[in-house]
């Protein structure tokens, strides 16, 4: 896969090798169990998430890998070249993250002492922050796997300690979203969800392993 030279020759490898694979009566078997995906990092708690809505995690799967495979070219994809070949190219003769390209260290040397590292979670950091003094919440998606409670206090610290025009961005396992009928609408009111944007940037995630991504602004 890696070695192609065309999105054609990489969507031809998938049909012919890879999309086959999710055929085999011992893969879709395999998938159907909860411990499968944990090396991808999606624990038991979210892969309820990532399957719901669809006939089984098998085709969920095969569609995830079929955008990695498809949808990109893996010339400029450093997520594939880690799903293909669990490592970077060598000697840097393939793509890489911005944070470890030779032309960002000096960037980086001259920005790390601004970096604060807080060992708590992230609604007690809220909680003692002042109101309206925050712009910016990168959550990732982790919400998939919070219980409403913790999702409610969540989103009163973020609220209340939100700029005008804050914005929150976040992953899900699935397409939808998860936070309608979860938040209080007194709380969710506040906030702006962004479908179109959303929608747009979710099919530029090269990563291809999340189903949606999220953007809420402060309404």
């Amino acid at each position: 896969m890696l070695a192609a030279r065309a999105i054609e020759e990489q969507q031809r490898i998938f049909r012919t090798e890879l999309a086959p694979l999710f055929d085999k009566r011992f893969v879709r078997w395999l998938l159907g169990h909860r411990l499968s995906l944990y090396g991808l990092g999606i624990p038991p708690a979210q892969y309820a998430s990532l399957s719901e809505g669809a006939s089984t995690t098998a085709n969920v799967v095969r569609a995830r890998l079929e955008k990695l495979a498809c949808d990109f070219d893996l010339t400029d994809n450093y997520f594939a070249w880690q799903a293909f070949n669990r490592a970077y190219a060598p000697a840097g003769q393939g793509p890489l993250p911005p944070y470890l390209q030779a032309d960002s260290f000096a960037a980086l040397r001259e920005r790390a002492q601004r970096v604060r590292v807080e060992l708590i979670s992230m609604t007690e950091y809220l909680a003692s922050q002042p109101a309206a003094s925050l712009d910016r919440y990168i959550l990732l998606d982790a919400q998939d796997w919070m219980s409403t409670q913790d999702l409610t206090r969540l989103w009163q610290q973020i609220t209340r300690t939100a700029r005008p025009g804050a914005r929150v961005i976040f992953r899900t396992a699935a397409e939808e979203w998860v936070l309608p009928g979860r938040l209080p609408e007194s709380l969710l009111s506040h906030w702006h969800y962004a479908a179109d944007r959303s929608k747009e940037l979710g099919a530029r995630d090269r990563s291809a392993i999340y189903g949606g991504f999220h953007l809420y602004v402060l309404a």
